[in-house]
This record gives structure tokens, C-alpha cells and sequence, in this order.
């Protein structure tokens, strides 16, 4: 038999090496995997609550609100768009292609059940970039600012400052490079 299923906080490539050893240990064979989602084969012999459970063990929550799973695919698609960012395509045309529907839609239901905007969380996205950018060690931060595609870089430090609390410069001196992984931002 074929179930798809939707799993909250699977945002990487080992999230999903973490959901197919899962999936695996109960003889489910992946049919495909994304972020955020999973079609196995699976048999008479499948346990869906202790899949379930097994998951939520590692961190993981099966989807099972249509509009959790919404906001779960928006996470999804601005991750994703954040790895091919250009100022060429708004996030809000970007996600209504992605996802089939109207921005409002999208906006109003991130909101209801992430507490914040799609723009907030967006930025949040883009504070850990910098974060990424800035212990690679390779680029200014004007470079940092301009592959973020921020105007200056004033504006990209002042949103650094204010979501992390400290300024870019002591960020990297200090080398206390306290990260959010991509699945805690909220």
C-alpha cells in the first residue's frame, strides 16, 4: 500500500536521511522524499502509531491539520527559495506559483499558525544565512549584505542586531556561534 505522509521539522538533507532510517525500520520501502514530506510502500504488517511515535523520537511531528501542513509547506518552499534567492521573483509570487495559491491565503494561514509573518520568518531565514556566511569566513560583510540581497549594509546589520542581539563584527570575533538550526526558527 502507498501513504504519503507530512512530517513537521524536516527541513534538511539529514532530516530526511533521519525520516527514511525511520521508515526503514518498520519495512516501509521510500517511494520519494522531500522536505517536509514522504511517500513509503508499506504492508499489512505496518504500525502507523508506532511510526508515528518513532518519529516524534526524533524530533519529528507527522502533519495531519491541513492548515499546519500549509504553513509546514511554506517553511518548505522559503527554504528552499532562500538557496536560490535573487531579487529577480518576490517571495509572494514565489510562493503562490510554488504552492497554488493566493498569497492572502497563504499570509493569513502562516499567521494563524506560526504567530508571525511570512516577512518575519523570511528574515529570520536570512539572519541565519548571514550567520552560515559569516563563520565560512570567505566574505566581507558587504558581500554577505549583497548576497542577501540587502541595499546596504547598514540594513542587513541592523536586522542582524536586532534578532540576535549583537552586532555582525562581535558575532564573528567572539566565535560563539550559537545557530538556529532551520526546524527551531519560529
Amino acid at each position: 500500500m502507498i501513504q504519503e505522509f507530512y512530517i513537521k521539522n524536516m527541513v534538511c538533507d539529514r532530516c530526511k536521511i533521519a525520516v527514511q532510517k525511520t521508515a526503514e525500520g518498520f519495512q516501509a520501502k521510500i517511494e520519494e522524499i522531500q522536505l517536509g514530506r514522504v511517500v513509503l510502500e508499506t504492508n499489512h504488517l505496518f504500525h502507523f502509531k508506532e511510526f508515528k511515535t518513532a518519529l516524534e523520537n526524533n524530533g519529528f511531528e507527522l502533519i495531519e491539520n491541513p492548515e499546519i501542513k500549509l504553513a509546514e509547506d511554506i517553511k518548505v518552499k522559503l527554504i528552499a527559495f532562500m538557496e536560490e534567492y535573487t531579487s529577480e521573483e518576490k517571495i509572494s509570487t514565489y510562493l503562490s506559483k510554488s504552492l497554488h495559491k493566493d498569497y492572502t491565503v497563504l499570509s493569513k494561514t502562516f499567521k494563524k499558525i506560526e504567530t508571525q509573518t511570512i516577512e518575519k520568518y523570511f528574515i529570520k531565514l536570512k539572519i541565519e544565512k548571514a550567520k552560515e556566511l559569516i563563520q565560512m569566513n570567505k566574505f566581507s560583510f558587504s558581500e554577505i549584505a549583497y548576497q542577501l540581497d540587502y541595499k546596504t549594509i547598514n540594513h542587513l546589520s541592523g536586522q542582524f542586531k536586532t534578532i540576535t542581539g549583537t552586532t555582525m563584527s562581535d558575532y564573528k570575533n567572539n566565535q560563539d556561534w550559537n545557530r538556529t538550526s532551520l526546524d527551531k526558527i519560529v
